[in-house]
């Protein structure tokens, strides 16, 4: 499955998030150090969601428009 993932840059930083997985967040200092982050939080999280017993969101198909010029987004992958 794939989900969208918002990467944000900060002042020092840059952070990502997942919509379809509220709480599902990274934060680092590079942006491919944060995007190596968020694809584990995305596979932790939806092991933690199975190992609980709820369900699994389903991904977004669409990409957001992007409507600032620090934030973006991608596709990423998670093997479920």
């Amino acid at each position: 499955m794939e989900y969208v993932v918002i990467f944000e840059k900060g002042e020092n930083s840059y952070g990502a998030s997942v919509s379809d997985l509220p709480g599902c967040i990274a934060v680092a200092e590079t942006l491919e150090k944060v995007k190596v982050l968020i694809a584990e939080a995305i596979q932790f999280h939806i092991e933690g969601l199975r190992r609980d017993g709820d369900d699994v969101p389903q991904p977004s198909s669409k990409l957001p428009v992007q409507s600032a010029p620090n934030v973006s987004s991608a596709l990423i992958t998670a093997q479920i």
